[in-house]
């Protein structure tokens, strides 16, 4: 019987939960193969460079999510603060309120992090550089808006280590709480 190829998509998604589970280094091609239900073969064909061709293309996918989902619309909202808001929403929503890793903010802590170097600079960078926009279309200083961009993304980045140390989600539903003042975005009614 011939076997259905996976969907790109979801085939990243798992990769991703494995590395989120596992870190780089503990992620092994038999743990891939056994969450994807692929086996080494498969796995090459579809990434020839093996797991660090994996990890890039995950990073990719994340950096694409994020590119439409939460830069475009700081970048591209007629109303800078909708943009704020609709990023700490699809935030929430992405991170699962602070159920889930920052996959891309792991690699960044782990061994691996010289590998993805470029890959995880650009990631952070761009959600800075396109938060700290909005912030400044919104009537904040440019040095000062880039300033709080750089918190707000730290915030949410500390907020979702600290949930998960602490197992306390309500620390991340917190910290955003407090980014939407700190922002200026108004109270959800």
């Amino acid at each position: 019987m011939r076997r259905i190829a996976p969907d790109r998509d979801r085939l990243l998604g798992v990769v991703a939960e494995v590395f989120r589970e596992h870190g780089y280094e503990g992620a092994s091609l038999s743990a891939i193969g056994e969450a994807t239900g692929l086996g080494k073969g498969s796995l090459y064909h579809f990434f020839p460079g093996g797991k660090e061709a994996m990890a890039r293309a995950v990073i990719a996918h994340i950096d694409g999510w994020f590119e439409d989902n939460v830069f475009a619309p700081l970048r591209d909202s007629a109303d800078p603060l909708a943009g704020v808001e609709r990023m700490l929403a699809e935030t929430d929503s992405y991170f699962r309120s602070g159920r889930r890793v920052c996959l891309i903010g792991a690699f960044a802590l782990d061994d691996s992090r010289d590998l993805f170097a470029g890959q995880i600079r650009s990631y952070f960078g761009s959600w800075v550089v396109h938060l700290a926009g909005a912030l400044a279309r919104s009537g904040h200083r440019p040095g000062e808006a880039s300033e709080l961009a750089e918190e707000a993304v730290a915030a949410i980045q500390g907020a979702l280590t600290l949930a998960r140390a602490a197992n306390d989600l309500d620390v991340f539903s917190r910290a955003l709480r407090r980014l939407r003042t700190r922002l200026g975005v108004p109270a959800k009614t």
